[in-house]
């Protein structure tokens, strides 16, 4: 038997769909090089989450904020009126662009403050799991 791709837009369009027929709250499939999360809301949406564990370097080259899963990605979320321009300045919590799949948007969170440098994928590119989406330049 092969392996699931759970990295795969449409594999993970198919989990919302089967966990929403089927009234499931959601399901998390955890591996050793990461793990996938999606959460069914009563409202019929789906929240999705991934993280892609990968050991910290230090030192003064910039942290490259990663996409968690594959998916379309969005610099900005689709209803905001200003487009976001580069460099600038975001916290650990700022929302730096989404991952679509479907109708779901995932928020990209970098977990770094600093300024957000270089954007590395252009808006609407279908992008993979660990694939680099941002740098962030960390403060000295």
């Amino acid at each position: 038997m092969s392996a699931i791709d759970f990295s795969d837009p449409a594999t993970v369009a198919f989990l919302t769909d089967a966990l929403t027929a089927a009234r499931v709250a959601g399901v998390e499939i955890s591996r050793p090089d990461g793990q996938l999360r999606i959460v069914i809301s009563r409202e019929g949406g789906a929240r999705i989450s991934g993280q892609k564990r990968t050991p910290r370097a230090s030192g003064s080259a910039p942290e490259v904020v990663k996409a968690p899963m594959a998916g379309h990605f969005c610099a900005e979320h689709p209803a905001a009126v200003t487009p976001q321009t580069l460099p600038r300045f975001v916290s650990d919590a700022s929302v730096l662009g989404f991952i679509r799949v479907g109708h779901v948007l995932l928020p990209l969170r970098g977990g770094r403050s600093g300024v957000l440098t270089r954007l590395l994928v252009e808006p609407d590119d279908l992008v993979g799991f660990g694939d680099p989406l941002f740098e962030i330049e960390l403060p000295s």
